[in-house]
């Protein structure tokens, strides 16, 4: 007999459904604050819904695209859970609702150190500024990007976002070659 979608999960619940073994998930919870299972009498792990959720968007980040442990703590950080649920469902009205809600708070765009990585072989080599008509040289209409202090317009973000996994689907193709 199957659960109902609302229905707590066991940890072998939720470790069969992400494909992880169970020690995996004790881990994350010492590395992530926010997943936060209910903890039953003898050490029995039960996790709700929206646990499995944020569960399943972590597992997405770490393994599907790449990220540190440390890049998916500054986006929960940044972002919240609910954007992190919302990239492992691919609800991208989700994700822009959660942005755009974030960006009419206005607060100012958390920028972390230019030398952390947040995904696995990310160059060091610091961005030209040339694309997605930043920098372009002579025209004294085009923005000045500075890094915390102007934001990027909802359209570049959009062709960066797409840009983005673009190559993370060519990383992972050629990771399979390999």
């Amino acid at each position: 007999m199957d659960k109902s979608p609302d229905a707590f999960r066991t940890i072998s619940e939720v470790a069969e459904d992400l494909d992880l073994p169970q020690h995996v998930l004790r881990f994350w919870e010492t590395r992530f604050p926010q997943i936060k299972p209910m903890k039953r009498g003898g050490g029995r792990r039960y996790y709700r819904p929206e646990d499995v959720d944020l569960l399943k968007g972590i597992r997405h980040l770490l393994y599907d695209h790449g990220y540190t442990i440390k890049g998916v703590q500054k986006l929960l950080k940044t972002n919240g859970n609910k954007f992190v649920s919302a990239i492992a469902s691919g609800d991208l009205a989700a994700m822009d609702a959660i942005v755009a809600a974030s960006n009419d708070k206005h607060v100012e765009p958390k920028v972390g150190n230019a030398e952390e990585d947040q995904l696995v072989g990310r160059p060091k080599a610091k961005p030209s500024g040339r694309f997605f008509g930043f920098g372009a040289a002579g025209e004294g209409d085009m923005p000045e990007v500075a890094i915390g202090k102007a934001s990027i317009g909802k359209e570049d973000r959009a062709l960066l976002q797409e840009a983005l996994f673009d190559l993370l689907e060519c990383k992972r193709l050629l990771d399979q070659v390999r």
